[in-house]
Protein backbone atom coordinates (compact mmCIF):
# COMPACT_ATOMS: atom_id res chain seq x y z
CA UNK A 1 0.00 0.00 0.00
CA UNK A 2 2.71 2.41 -1.20
CA UNK A 3 0.73 4.77 -3.33
CA UNK A 4 -2.04 6.60 -2.24
CA UNK A 5 -3.94 9.03 -4.14
CA UNK A 6 -5.86 12.00 -2.15
CA UNK A 7 -9.31 13.95 -3.09
CA UNK A 8 -10.34 16.72 -1.81
CA UNK A 9 -13.10 17.88 -4.09
CA UNK A 10 -14.87 21.18 -2.79
CA UNK A 11 -17.33 23.74 -4.62
CA UNK A 12 -15.01 25.12 -6.78
CA UNK A 13 -11.77 23.20 -6.96
CA UNK A 14 -10.25 19.72 -6.72
CA UNK A 15 -6.88 19.71 -4.64
CA UNK A 16 -5.05 16.05 -5.20
CA UNK A 17 -2.09 14.75 -3.88
CA UNK A 18 -0.21 11.24 -5.26
CA UNK A 19 1.84 10.14 -2.29
CA UNK A 20 4.16 7.19 -2.48
CA UNK A 21 4.37 6.66 1.25
CA UNK A 22 4.72 10.01 3.40
CA UNK A 23 6.18 12.35 0.26
CA UNK A 24 3.64 13.68 -1.86
CA UNK A 25 5.54 13.29 -5.31
CA UNK A 26 2.83 15.10 -7.22
CA UNK A 27 0.73 18.02 -6.34
CA UNK A 28 -2.28 19.89 -7.59
CA UNK A 29 -5.31 22.05 -7.94
CA UNK A 30 -8.15 22.07 -10.65
CA UNK A 31 -9.72 25.56 -9.63
CA UNK A 32 -12.21 27.79 -11.40
CA UNK A 33 -14.54 24.67 -11.31
CA UNK A 34 -18.23 25.82 -12.92
CA UNK A 35 -16.72 28.43 -14.66
CA UNK A 36 -14.91 28.59 -17.99
CA UNK A 37 -11.36 30.25 -16.12
CA UNK A 38 -11.15 26.46 -14.85
CA UNK A 39 -7.57 26.07 -14.46
CA UNK A 40 -5.17 23.09 -13.61
CA UNK A 41 -1.92 23.51 -11.71
CA UNK A 42 0.47 20.85 -11.03
CA UNK A 43 3.89 19.82 -9.85
CA UNK A 44 6.64 17.51 -8.61
CA UNK A 45 7.66 17.25 -5.17
CA UNK A 46 11.02 18.97 -6.27
CA UNK A 47 9.16 21.82 -7.03
CA UNK A 48 8.94 21.41 -11.37
CA UNK A 49 5.99 22.68 -12.64
CA UNK A 50 4.27 20.11 -14.76
CA UNK A 51 1.12 21.65 -15.73
CA UNK A 52 -0.17 25.18 -15.77
CA UNK A 53 -3.28 25.69 -18.22
CA UNK A 54 -6.60 26.05 -18.46
CA UNK A 55 -9.21 22.81 -18.81
CA UNK A 56 -11.62 23.29 -20.84
CA UNK A 57 -11.43 25.55 -23.94
CA UNK A 58 -15.27 25.69 -24.44
CA UNK A 59 -17.57 26.10 -21.93
CA UNK A 60 -18.19 25.59 -18.19
CA UNK A 61 -15.79 22.90 -16.72
CA UNK A 62 -17.58 20.47 -14.27
CA UNK A 63 -16.45 18.24 -11.70
CA UNK A 64 -16.43 15.28 -13.78
CA UNK A 65 -14.59 17.14 -16.62
CA UNK A 66 -11.75 18.65 -13.89
CA UNK A 67 -11.24 14.94 -13.04
CA UNK A 68 -10.93 13.42 -16.09
CA UNK A 69 -8.53 16.20 -16.68
CA UNK A 70 -6.11 15.20 -13.35
CA UNK A 71 -6.53 11.47 -14.58
CA UNK A 72 -5.05 12.54 -17.72
CA UNK A 73 -1.94 14.11 -15.65
CA UNK A 74 -1.47 10.79 -13.56
CA UNK A 75 -1.43 9.12 -16.84
CA UNK A 76 1.32 10.79 -18.09
CA UNK A 77 3.49 11.22 -15.04
CA UNK A 78 2.41 8.09 -12.74
CA UNK A 79 0.16 6.14 -14.43
CA UNK A 80 -2.85 5.66 -12.74
CA UNK A 81 -2.69 1.59 -12.28
CA UNK A 82 0.06 2.41 -10.41
CA UNK A 83 -2.36 4.06 -7.53
CA UNK A 84 -3.33 1.37 -4.65
CA UNK A 85 -5.86 3.57 -3.11
CA UNK A 86 -7.72 6.30 -3.24
CA UNK A 87 -8.35 8.46 0.08
CA UNK A 88 -11.04 11.37 -0.28
CA UNK A 89 -11.83 13.94 1.82
CA UNK A 90 -16.23 14.51 3.31
CA UNK A 91 -17.37 16.90 5.49
CA UNK A 92 -19.32 16.36 7.16
CA UNK A 93 -20.42 12.29 8.94
CA UNK A 94 -23.35 13.89 10.92
CA UNK A 95 -24.02 10.93 13.45
CA UNK A 96 -23.36 8.43 11.33
CA UNK A 97 -19.53 8.49 10.81
CA UNK A 98 -17.11 8.72 13.42
CA UNK A 99 -14.37 7.21 11.99
CA UNK A 100 -12.52 6.91 8.18
CA UNK A 101 -14.85 3.74 6.45
CA UNK A 102 -14.22 1.70 2.89
CA UNK A 103 -16.74 3.26 0.49
CA UNK A 104 -19.25 -0.11 -0.61
CA UNK A 105 -22.40 0.69 -2.17
CA UNK A 106 -24.20 1.02 1.12
CA UNK A 107 -21.36 3.54 2.36
CA UNK A 108 -22.18 5.68 -0.86
CA UNK A 109 -25.97 5.70 -0.54
CA UNK A 110 -25.48 6.25 3.02
CA UNK A 111 -23.18 9.69 1.69
CA UNK A 112 -25.77 10.79 -0.57
CA UNK A 113 -28.38 11.16 2.18
CA UNK A 114 -25.73 13.74 4.29
CA UNK A 115 -25.47 16.26 0.80
CA UNK A 116 -28.48 18.68 2.48
CA UNK A 117 -26.17 18.80 6.12
CA UNK A 118 -23.07 20.41 4.17
CA UNK A 119 -24.63 21.52 0.77
CA UNK A 120 -21.25 23.04 -0.04
CA UNK A 121 -19.31 20.41 0.19
CA UNK A 122 -20.86 17.05 0.62
CA UNK A 123 -22.25 16.72 -2.74
CA UNK A 124 -18.65 17.46 -4.63
CA UNK A 125 -17.05 14.85 -2.16
CA UNK A 126 -19.33 12.76 -3.11
CA UNK A 127 -18.53 13.44 -6.70
CA UNK A 128 -15.32 13.11 -6.26
CA UNK A 129 -15.62 9.55 -4.86
CA UNK A 130 -17.87 8.28 -7.89
CA UNK A 131 -15.44 9.86 -10.37
CA UNK A 132 -12.88 7.85 -8.62
CA UNK A 133 -14.59 4.46 -8.14
CA UNK A 134 -15.05 5.37 -12.40
CA UNK A 135 -11.67 5.79 -12.83
CA UNK A 136 -10.25 2.82 -10.97
CA UNK A 137 -12.58 0.15 -10.91
CA UNK A 138 -11.89 -2.14 -7.97
CA UNK A 139 -9.22 0.20 -5.76
CA UNK A 140 -10.21 0.91 -2.47
CA UNK A 141 -11.61 4.16 -2.01
CA UNK A 142 -11.41 5.75 1.52
CA UNK A 143 -13.64 8.55 2.52
CA UNK A 144 -12.19 10.12 5.44
CA UNK A 145 -14.49 12.61 7.93
CA UNK A 146 -13.64 16.13 9.22
CA UNK A 147 -16.35 15.57 11.66
CA UNK A 148 -14.85 12.38 12.97
CA UNK A 149 -11.77 14.32 14.80
CA UNK A 150 -14.33 15.64 17.69
CA UNK A 151 -16.29 12.62 18.45
CA UNK A 152 -14.07 12.67 21.46
CA UNK A 153 -16.15 15.43 22.80
CA UNK A 154 -18.16 14.99 25.72
CA UNK A 155 -22.23 16.18 26.07
CA UNK A 156 -21.45 19.46 27.61
CA UNK A 157 -19.52 20.22 24.89
CA UNK A 158 -21.39 18.49 21.94
CA UNK A 159 -25.23 19.04 23.13
CA UNK A 160 -27.40 22.27 22.20
CA UNK A 161 -29.77 23.31 24.88
CA UNK A 162 -33.04 21.47 23.17
CA UNK A 163 -35.18 18.76 23.90
CA UNK A 164 -32.97 15.76 24.72
CA UNK A 165 -34.40 13.71 21.67
CA UNK A 166 -33.41 16.36 19.22
CA UNK A 167 -29.52 15.69 20.67
CA UNK A 168 -30.55 11.59 20.50
CA UNK A 169 -31.82 12.71 16.82
CA UNK A 170 -28.80 13.86 15.93
CA UNK A 171 -28.69 17.54 16.41
CA UNK A 172 -25.42 17.96 18.29
CA UNK A 173 -22.18 19.70 17.08
CA UNK A 174 -20.33 18.38 14.91
CA UNK A 175 -17.18 20.29 14.40
CA UNK A 176 -15.01 20.56 11.23
CA UNK A 177 -11.44 21.34 9.52
CA UNK A 178 -11.15 17.95 11.71
CA UNK A 179 -8.22 16.62 9.01
CA UNK A 180 -6.33 19.91 9.82
CA UNK A 181 -6.55 19.63 13.43
CA UNK A 182 -5.93 15.89 13.63
CA UNK A 183 -2.89 16.55 11.26
CA UNK A 184 -1.41 19.78 13.53
CA UNK A 185 -1.78 17.52 16.85
CA UNK A 186 0.32 14.95 15.48
CA UNK A 187 3.06 17.58 13.99
CA UNK A 188 2.86 18.93 17.99
CA UNK A 189 3.94 15.23 18.55
CA UNK A 190 6.77 15.48 17.04
CA UNK A 191 8.33 19.13 17.55
CA UNK A 192 7.38 19.63 21.56
CA UNK A 193 5.69 16.65 22.83
CA UNK A 194 5.15 18.00 26.19
CA UNK A 195 3.41 20.58 24.85
CA UNK A 196 1.03 18.07 22.75
CA UNK A 197 0.11 16.59 25.75
CA UNK A 198 -0.90 19.89 27.56
CA UNK A 199 -3.71 22.52 26.85
CA UNK A 200 -3.63 23.66 23.00
CA UNK A 201 -5.86 25.70 21.15
CA UNK A 202 -5.28 25.46 17.22
CA UNK A 203 -6.73 28.45 14.58
CA UNK A 204 -7.62 26.95 11.58
CA UNK A 205 -8.16 30.34 9.65
CA UNK A 206 -8.88 30.62 5.81
CA UNK A 207 -12.24 30.94 3.93
CA UNK A 208 -14.08 28.88 6.21
CA UNK A 209 -12.76 28.98 10.10
CA UNK A 210 -12.77 27.46 13.19
CA UNK A 211 -11.00 27.00 16.51
CA UNK A 212 -10.15 23.87 18.42
CA UNK A 213 -9.25 23.23 21.89
CA UNK A 214 -7.36 20.13 22.87
CA UNK A 215 -6.25 17.82 25.75
CA UNK A 216 -3.64 15.31 25.46
CA UNK A 217 -4.21 15.84 21.30
CA UNK A 218 -8.06 14.98 21.72
CA UNK A 219 -10.48 17.51 20.80
CA UNK A 220 -12.25 19.05 23.82
CA UNK A 221 -14.31 21.59 22.70
CA UNK A 222 -14.37 23.30 18.40
CA UNK A 223 -16.46 26.86 17.54
CA UNK A 224 -17.70 25.60 14.65
CA UNK A 225 -21.48 23.72 15.72
CA UNK A 226 -23.99 21.22 13.47
CA UNK A 227 -23.31 23.13 10.04
CA UNK A 228 -19.93 24.54 8.91
CA UNK A 229 -21.49 28.27 9.50
CA UNK A 230 -21.21 28.49 13.29
CA UNK A 231 -18.51 30.23 15.50
CA UNK A 232 -15.87 32.29 13.70
CA UNK A 233 -16.78 34.54 10.79
CA UNK A 234 -15.67 33.15 7.44
CA UNK A 235 -15.19 34.13 4.08
CA UNK A 236 -18.47 34.18 3.30
CA UNK A 237 -20.04 32.50 6.04
CA UNK A 238 -21.93 34.45 8.98
CA UNK A 239 -20.62 32.72 12.58
CA UNK A 240 -22.29 32.91 15.56
CA UNK A 241 -25.87 34.51 14.70
CA UNK A 242 -28.82 34.75 17.01
CA UNK A 243 -31.31 31.95 15.79
CA UNK A 244 -33.84 34.60 16.02
CA UNK A 245 -32.30 36.61 13.07
CA UNK A 246 -33.41 33.14 11.11
CA UNK A 247 -37.16 33.74 12.17
CA UNK A 248 -36.66 37.30 11.48
CA UNK A 249 -36.06 36.78 7.78
CA UNK A 250 -37.99 34.07 7.49
CA UNK A 251 -41.46 35.45 9.25
CA UNK A 252 -40.86 39.35 8.84
CA UNK A 253 -38.61 39.41 5.32
CA UNK A 254 -40.61 36.73 3.88
CA UNK A 255 -37.46 35.24 2.53
CA UNK A 256 -37.49 31.38 1.70
CA UNK A 257 -35.32 28.84 3.45
CA UNK A 258 -33.42 29.01 0.15
CA UNK A 259 -32.65 32.36 0.07
CA UNK A 260 -31.87 32.64 3.75
CA UNK A 261 -29.21 29.65 3.27
CA UNK A 262 -27.20 31.40 0.98
CA UNK A 263 -27.29 34.65 2.44
CA UNK A 264 -26.13 33.00 4.94
CA UNK A 265 -23.35 31.14 3.39
CA UNK A 266 -22.53 32.84 0.45
CA UNK A 267 -23.09 36.78 0.64
CA UNK A 268 -22.40 37.31 4.41
CA UNK A 269 -19.09 36.59 6.45
CA UNK A 270 -16.36 39.03 4.97
CA UNK A 271 -17.76 39.58 2.19
CA UNK A 272 -20.53 40.62 4.12
CA UNK A 273 -19.39 42.76 6.64
CA UNK A 274 -17.18 44.98 3.79
CA UNK A 275 -19.33 44.91 0.76
CA UNK A 276 -15.63 44.28 -1.37
CA UNK A 277 -14.39 40.70 -0.84
CA UNK A 278 -13.83 37.71 1.28
CA UNK A 279 -10.08 37.25 0.27
CA UNK A 280 -8.30 38.36 3.17
CA UNK A 281 -5.68 39.83 1.38
CA UNK A 282 -7.87 42.32 -0.95
CA UNK A 283 -8.74 43.54 2.50
CA UNK A 284 -5.72 44.05 4.38
CA UNK A 285 -4.33 46.09 1.07
CA UNK A 286 -7.74 48.32 1.14
CA UNK A 287 -7.82 51.70 3.13
CA UNK A 288 -11.82 51.65 2.86
CA UNK A 289 -13.11 52.15 6.28
CA UNK A 290 -15.72 48.94 5.82
CA UNK A 291 -12.92 46.77 5.23
CA UNK A 292 -11.43 48.02 8.27
CA UNK A 293 -14.39 47.30 10.29
CA UNK A 294 -14.80 43.67 8.90
CA UNK A 295 -11.08 43.11 9.83
CA UNK A 296 -11.87 44.25 13.42
CA UNK A 297 -14.82 42.18 13.30
CA UNK A 298 -12.78 39.01 12.39
CA UNK A 299 -10.27 39.46 14.88
CA UNK A 300 -12.28 40.58 17.53
CA UNK A 301 -14.72 36.77 17.21
CA UNK A 302 -11.40 35.42 16.97
CA UNK A 303 -9.84 36.80 20.44
CA UNK A 304 -13.54 35.99 22.38
CA UNK A 305 -13.42 32.06 20.96
CA UNK A 306 -10.37 31.87 21.75
CA UNK A 307 -10.50 33.23 25.11
CA UNK A 308 -14.36 31.13 25.92
CA UNK A 309 -11.77 27.90 24.86
CA UNK A 310 -9.40 28.13 26.75
CA UNK A 311 -11.60 28.21 29.91
CA UNK A 312 -13.08 24.86 28.29
CA UNK A 313 -9.54 23.11 28.87
CA UNK A 314 -8.35 24.69 31.76
CA UNK A 315 -5.93 27.82 30.81
CA UNK A 316 -3.26 27.69 27.88
CA UNK A 317 -0.18 26.25 27.06
CA UNK A 318 0.58 26.76 23.11
CA UNK A 319 -1.67 28.73 20.33
CA UNK A 320 -0.91 27.37 16.76
CA UNK A 321 -2.08 29.68 13.44
CA UNK A 322 -2.78 27.04 10.71
CA UNK A 323 -5.21 27.65 7.39
CA UNK A 324 -4.31 30.26 4.53
CA UNK A 325 -4.70 32.53 6.94
CA UNK A 326 -3.29 31.37 9.73
CA UNK A 327 -0.06 30.80 7.92
CA UNK A 328 0.63 33.72 6.02
CA UNK A 329 -1.56 36.61 7.64
CA UNK A 330 1.23 38.33 10.00
CA UNK A 331 -1.32 41.03 10.59
CA UNK A 332 -4.21 38.29 11.88
CA UNK A 333 -1.96 36.55 14.00
CA UNK A 334 -0.43 40.12 15.62
CA UNK A 335 -4.38 41.32 15.78
CA UNK A 336 -5.74 38.77 17.60
CA UNK A 337 -2.72 38.21 20.02
CA UNK A 338 -2.83 41.66 21.00
CA UNK A 339 -4.61 42.09 24.53
CA UNK A 340 -4.58 38.70 25.61
CA UNK A 341 -1.44 38.53 27.46
CA UNK A 342 -3.52 37.62 30.30
CA UNK A 343 -3.59 34.52 28.81
CA UNK A 344 0.26 33.82 28.15
CA UNK A 345 0.55 34.95 24.99
CA UNK A 346 3.17 37.31 23.94
CA UNK A 347 3.94 37.71 20.37
CA UNK A 348 7.06 38.23 18.86
CA UNK A 349 6.89 41.12 16.28
CA UNK A 350 9.85 40.38 14.50
CA UNK A 351 9.87 36.62 14.32
CA UNK A 352 5.89 36.61 13.01
CA UNK A 353 6.42 39.67 10.32
CA UNK A 354 9.15 37.41 9.05
CA UNK A 355 7.33 33.94 9.24
CA UNK A 356 7.74 32.43 5.86
CA UNK A 357 8.12 28.75 6.63
CA UNK A 358 6.10 25.80 7.50
CA UNK A 359 6.87 25.97 11.24
CA UNK A 360 7.74 28.61 13.27
CA UNK A 361 7.93 29.69 17.00
CA UNK A 362 6.06 33.39 16.98
CA UNK A 363 5.96 34.33 20.97
CA UNK A 364 8.54 36.11 22.90
CA UNK A 365 10.93 33.51 25.23
CA UNK A 366 8.86 35.12 27.87
CA UNK A 367 6.06 33.92 27.40
CA UNK A 368 4.05 31.24 29.32
CA UNK A 369 2.19 29.83 26.41
CA UNK A 370 4.03 29.26 23.12
CA UNK A 371 2.86 30.83 19.72
CA UNK A 372 3.23 28.82 16.71
CA UNK A 373 2.81 29.27 13.07
CA UNK A 374 2.19 25.76 11.57
CA UNK A 375 1.59 24.46 7.69
CA UNK A 376 -1.59 22.33 7.69
CA UNK A 377 -1.52 19.20 5.35
CA UNK A 378 -5.20 18.12 5.08
CA UNK A 379 -4.11 15.37 2.29
CA UNK A 380 -0.89 14.22 4.10
CA UNK A 381 -3.81 13.45 7.10
CA UNK A 382 -5.96 11.37 4.40
CA UNK A 383 -3.24 9.35 2.89
CA UNK A 384 -2.26 8.21 6.69
CA UNK A 385 -5.84 7.23 7.18
CA UNK A 386 -6.54 5.89 4.12
CA UNK A 387 -3.13 3.48 4.03
CA UNK A 388 -3.73 2.27 7.97
CA UNK A 389 -7.48 1.14 7.14
CA UNK A 390 -6.73 -0.58 3.87
CA UNK A 391 -3.48 -2.56 5.90
CA UNK A 392 -5.91 -3.51 8.47
CA UNK A 393 -8.91 -5.09 5.75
Amino acid sequence: MDSILVLNAGSSSIKFQLFQHETAVLTGLVDGIGSPRAHLKSKTDRGDVICDSPLSAEGKCDHDTALDGILDLLDAHSPTRAVDAIGHRVAHGYDLFSKPVLVCENIEAQLETLNWIAPLHNPHNLAGIRGAKRAFGDKPNVACFDTAFHRSQKFVNEAFALPLEYYEGGVRRFGFHGQSYHYIAEELKQVSPDLAEGRVVIAHLGNGASLCALKDGKSVATTMGFSPLDGLVMGTRCGLLDPGVVLYLIEKKGMTPKQVSDLLTKESGLKGLSGISQDMRDLEASKEQSALQALEYYDNRIRRELASLTATIGGLDALVFTGGVGENSARTRESVCSGLEYLGLEIDREANSGCNSTFACLSKPSAKATIFAIATNEEKMIARQTRELCLMQ
